[in-house]
């Protein structure tokens, strides 16, 4: 996957994030950084950015019941029904 911190966009950068860590964690960026050979402000952010992606997508998951369950497969395995007012809307020129 290609990086999000690309030069354009080190040019664009206008917001400064402040991070703490200990001596263990800043080495161990540090190395990780290193062997991906990238800055160590490229690879945590490309890391945080890439955390963050999957967080949101990972929203896409949601959790119910089984009734819940049943009541959205039992509407989901019904036959389409016609919708004239859809049809004459994406008929209609934009």
């Amino acid at each position: 996957m290609p990086s999000i911190h690309t030069a354009a966009t080190r040019m664009a950068c206008s917001s400064r994030l402040g991070l703490r860590t200990t001596p263990k964690q800043e080495a161990i960026l540090r190395r990780a950084a290193a062997v991906s050979h990238k800055s160590l402000t490229e690879f945590v952010l490309d890391s945080a950015c890439l955390a963050a992606e999957q967080t949101l997508l990972d929203q896409r998951l949601f959790m119910v019941s089984e009734d819940q369950d049943a009541t959205l497969l039992e509407l989901l395995d019904r036959p389409a029904v016609g919708n004239p007012g859809l049809l004459d809307l994406f008929a209609a020129p934009s």
